[in-house]
């Protein structure tokens, strides 16, 4: 019997071994015309194994790639793709450029001090404004997030002018709703449902105990109902079954 573990390593799991035994008799073929030949048919049975792939943007690029993959990039067919080496594979990719110093202005971040920065070097007056009523949009609207509370345009204004040493100044009122306190929600919301629901419908209300009287007739009952106290609302000895 032959176990998994005295084989060969299995180059990607989701196509399984025979997939890979069928890529690997591809490489013993020596007729190049039924060699690639015998390649599109398996490039059509990895992509039944993978139905739900079809959709996907470049998939048989992929399959494409993914054939070369398991071959190791050894075997020798024409492909409609650019054809991988194990170089691109194995590549690792450039670094991110991180920055390298903080924000001048923290409150506001980075990417909105790169964006002040690229307004003060347009040309264009449209453009210019454009940038500015966006900046001052986006300050008023970190403002209320943080504080939970508004802020006057001047104010917005004044911060503006003191960053960008008075060269950026918006038309527009940057409208920015003001968030709601989350008190008294909750009573909005059903905190004394209950109460509210037993006086505007007495079915759901507490039944009423019954008073006194005894030696009384009882419609269901000949014998006479007791001394008082009982809780029946039919005056009786016996309790009346409640329909809902």
């Amino acid at each position: 019997m032959e176990y998994n573990t005295s084989r060969n390593h299995l180059a990607m799991k989701e196509y399984g071994r025979h997939i890979q035994r069928m890529i690997e008799y591809l490489l013993a073929i020596e007729d190049p015309a039924i060699r690639q030949q015998n390649a599109y048919s398996v490039i059509e049975l990895m992509g039944f194994l993978n139905p739900h792939l079809k959709n996907v943007e470049d998939f048989r690029h992929k399959l494409w790639d993914h054939l070369f993959l398991i071959s190791d990039f050894k075997l020798e067919v024409e492909s409609p793709y650019p054809i991988p080496t194990a170089e691109t594979l194995r590549g690792r990719p450039k670094p991110l450029p991180y920055p390298k110093r903080y924000p001048r202005h923290s409150h506001l971040g980075k990417n909105m001090e790169l964006v002040i920065q690229k307004a003060l070097k347009e040309e264009n007056p449209e453009k210019r404004q454009g940038f500015a009523n966006a900046v001052a949009y986006y300050m008023k609207l970190a403002y209320s997030n943080w504080h939970k509370e508004t802020v006057h345009d001047d104010a917005i204004q004044i911060e503006l002018s003191s960053i960008t040493s008075g060269q950026l100044a918006f038309t527009n009122t940057p409208f920015v709703r003001t968030p709601r306190p989350n008190e008294g929600r909750d009573r909005e919301r059903g905190g004394y449902g209950n109460d509210y629901r037993n006086k505007r419908n007495p079915k759901y209300g507490h039944q009423q105990r019954g008073g006194g009287g005894g030696g009384g007739r009882n419609d269901r009952n000949d014998r006479g109902g007791g001394g008082g106290g009982g809780r029946n609302d039919n005056g009786g000895g016996k309790f009346k079954k409640k329909r809902y």
